[in-house]
């Protein structure tokens, strides 16, 4: 009977969990690919070169990347510093100041862009000294930075955050005891071992800006980004119209996503 048992036991099947999970994450990839796939093959090749010429489309695309490129760039500078004390300080209130930074994320865009009018509006005091002063801060470029910055930003600081957290303390402690200072131990030990993850959390942040269109469209509409247009397209010549300038935008950002992994050494690695 012990016998029996036992070569019962030996004969029951296992179950190789690592199968399971890459069929059930594939299933989640080809839901990702699927609908990009549809859409490169729902438009001819020479319509989509076509409407690259275009004035609007060129613009579009020129506004959305130096807009993003700026949203990048002012991310990275005040998020850093935000993600360097959220890792490194010790106070109760962090966890406070770290749902202010999520909470961009969870808003709905188009309550994002309502909120930045509250503040940034032709009718607000902010907004209005700056229309005074000649520096508009809806329907200009400055306004879709705004919008773009406000959503995009929190991806460089909860991703630097982590990059920061994961740095050995004992690195650092050991730099400080040499004599280093705090700022040259960051400079030196921290920034360096963390660079990978901030910037991949650059590159989340210069894709979220690409993409953005709720926030962008109630603050500042014009000058039209490439989603903005996209919309603008979609609205005066239907789906068939709209086909040509997502695929367009898709390219591009994928485009900046490749430049941005190379000069960043892949990031996700």
């Amino acid at each position: 009977m012990a016998t029996s048992s036992t070569e019962s036991e030996t004969a029951t099947p296992t179950v190789d969990w690592l199968t399971v999970a890459l069929v059930l994450g594939g299933v989640l990839c080809l839901y990702y690919l699927a609908p990009l796939v549809s859409l490169l093959l729902s438009v001819p090749i020479g319509e989509i070169v076509g409407r690259m010429g275009d004035p609007t489309v060129v613009n579009a695309a020129t506004t959305s990347l130096l807009s993003a490129s700026i949203s990048a760039v002012i991310a990275t500078v005040f998020g850093l510093p935000l993600a360097y004390w959220l890792a490194r300080s010790e106070a109760r209130w962090t966890n406070a100041v770290l749902a202010v930074v999520i909470l961009p994320l969870v808003l709905p865009p188009t309550v994002s862009g309502i909120v930045l009018l509250t503040v940034f509006g032709p009718n607000a005091p902010i907004g209005a000294a700056a229309s005074a002063a000649g520096f508009p801060l809806t329907r200009s470029l400055a306004g879709v930075v705004l919008a773009q910055t406000f959503v995009a930003s929190p991806f460089v600081v909860v991703t630097a955050k982590a990059a920061f957290e994961s740095v050995d303390r004992t690195l650092e402690h050991a730099s400080r005891s040499l004599g280093k200072s705090q700022w040259t131990t960051a400079r030196r030990v921290t920034l360096p071992l963390a660079a990978p993850g901030i910037l991949a959390g650059v590159t989340l942040a210069f894709a979220r800006a690409m993409g953005e269109f709720g926030a962008t469209m109630m603050l500042a509409y014009y000058p039209r980004t490439m989603p903005v247009q996209i919309w603008v397209s979609f609205v005066s010549l239907g789906l068939d119209g709209a086909y040509p300038v997502a695929i367009i935008l898709v390219v591009i950002a994928v485009a900046a996503l490749v430049i941005l992994n190379t000069v960043a050494a892949n990031p996700w690695d």
